[in-house]
């Protein structure tokens, strides 16, 4: 089966540290590596995450990362151009525009 063309949505809202965190960045570079188009947004607890390496290291190669703007604020994240800092309406548009949606959440 391909999965060139096709586009997966991921919502993460597990802090950085979290296994679950790290499972939905892989998720996103495997899903890379076959072909899809990556939408990552983060929300909640993730959203100080959209600094690590290996999500960063992802946007170089396709991924499209979000993060949530509020929670930018909450958790006195600076935005800057490491994400597109924007609202849950862009959650709601990536939930109908992808082939697939999945979350990673803390337990």
């Amino acid at each position: 089966m391909s999965f060139e063309g096709k586009k997966l949505g991921i919502l993460i809202s597990a802090p950085p540290g979290a296994a679950a965190f790290l499972h939905g960045v892989r998720f996103a570079a495997a899903a890379l590596e076959s072909g899809c188009g990556v939408y990552l947004y983060c929300i909640d607890e993730a959203v100080p995450g959209v600094g690590h390496a290996e999500l960063q290291a992802l946007r170089s190669r396709g991924l499209k990362l979000y993060a949530c703007a509020y929670g930018a604020h909450h958790h006195g994240v600076p935005v800057d151009d490491r994400a597109v800092f924007a609202g849950l309406t862009v959650v709601s548009d990536l939930i109908a525009s992808t082939d697939r949606f999945v979350s990673f959440n803390a337990p």
